[in-house]
């Protein structure tokens, strides 16, 4: 009777699970992404960039581009970001993302961006007092006047239908030389994370370099600025641009630049993803043995990575009986429970934990834990640290 009551439960739960990823699909990968003229684009169209694979959406950001209208899905042909944008990297990016993940992912993209703006424009609460050129204008109208609004607007409207798995950024041009730029993305980031209550952890910056000195950039000195981001933002993520080739002018990328640059987000991002991207809702439990069920712990470790979704890990629980972004999930005293594969939390972020050989300090706090710096690198502060 026991064993059967555990199953009922388990079916239950997992039915209930499934109708609730049943609107947003888990398996439409979608990406912000935002910045100025090189994320706008500015690489000719040719035929080549003319057709797409139908896995690959958009959601226009902007009304009356090729009939578009602001907030509908259509096939992701470039132009993605506005009516005077052009080929740009994210066209790539989704393209050789839908070409190298299985079936059944889909891949769409929300693109916002403003040819020759300032970081400025995109931090929350100081757009308003962007002086704007002229030629900016009608780009910022047709963003309703808030190009940061208008991404969380379409962040949230992606939500609706699937999961947000990253955010894409190129900008620093007009920023150039400025040291506080790297602190300044990641307040935007957090912005965008609270406003669209995403986790860290879940959702990577990718950030891209801007025209190298070497190949007659004009702001290529901005390129250590920019590898700065992951001392900052440990979720952060810097795409390479050397050796990609410009179109003379030493700030705008070639066609054909764009299209490696794209792909170097798309592999950058593959890894990230790891070997399971696909998600799966038909996990059946098998089993009929009887299962000795011990009760959690009402104070679960500070190591315990389901208790920040309001669950305990399990105690002596190993048998998964479901699995989502968040980690594999057992059962203990009729609950779920998180099953712990390893103590150390932030190597799930790629990073490795604090040694206890000594005091730690902590230098950054995010909604994934406290963090320090050992051996040049990020670490995460656990229980089994002291902090000095």
């Amino acid at each position: 009777m026991r064993t059967f009551a555990i199953a009922a439960f388990v079916a239950t739960a997992l039915s209930a699970v499934s109708q609730t990823f049943a609107a947003p699909d888990p398996n439409f990968h979608i990406y912000l992404a935002f910045g100025q003229s090189n994320m706008e684009g500015q690489g000719q169209i040719e035929s080549q960039d003319r057709t797409v694979d139908k896995r690959f959406q958009m959601i226009s950001t902007v009304s009356g581009c090729n009939g578009r209208q602001v907030g509908n899905w259509y096939d992701a042909i470039p132009p993605l970001a506005n009516c005077e944008g052009k080929l740009g990297p994210v066209d790539y990016f989704g393209r050789t993302l839908v070409k190298k993940l299985p079936q059944p992912i889909k891949v769409g993209v929300a693109v916002v961006a403003i040819a020759g703006c300032d970081i400025q424009l995109f931090e929350k609460n100081n757009y308003r007092s962007y002086n704007l050129q002229s030629y900016m204008q009608s780009r910022v109208r047709a963003y309703g006047g808030n190009p940061y609004g208008r991404l969380v607007e379409m962040g949230k409207k992606a939500k609706e239908v699937g999961v947000i798995k990253g955010i894409l950024l190129h900008q620093g041009e007009t920023n150039t030389g400025q040291q506080n730029w790297p602190n300044r993305v990641k307040a935007i980031y957090e912005d965008l994370l609270k406003d669209l209550d995403l986790k860290a952890a879940d959702v990577p910056l990718l950030a891209g370099e801007v025209v190298s000195s070497a190949s007659g950039g004009q702001c290529g000195s901005m390129n250590s600025i920019i590898q700065k981001l992951p001392q900052v933002i440990p979720t952060a993520h810097v795409i390479s641009s050397q050796g990609l080739g410009q179109q003379g002018d030493g700030l705008h990328f070639s066609s054909a630049a764009y299209r490696t640059f794209g792909e170097r987000y798309a592999n950058e991002m593959l890894k990230i993803l790891g070997d399971n991207p696909v998600f799966t809702t038909t996990t059946k439990i098998t089993t009929t043995k009887t299962t000795t069920i011990k009760p959690a712990p009402t104070q679960p470790s500070s190591d315990c990575w389901a208790k920040r979704l309001g669950y305990n890990c399990c105690v002596s629980t190993t048998e998964s009986v479901y699995t989502d972004d968040d980690g594999e999930w057992g059962i203990e005293n009729g609950n779920w429970c998180g099953i712990i594969k390893n103590t150390c939390w932030a190597k799930a972020l790629n990073y490795p934990c604090c040694s206890t050989s000594t005091c730690r300090t902590v230098q950054y706090t995010d909604s994934d834990g406290k963090w320090d710096v050992e051996n040049g690198d990020w670490c995460g502060i656990t229980s089994a640290n002291t902090i000095c």
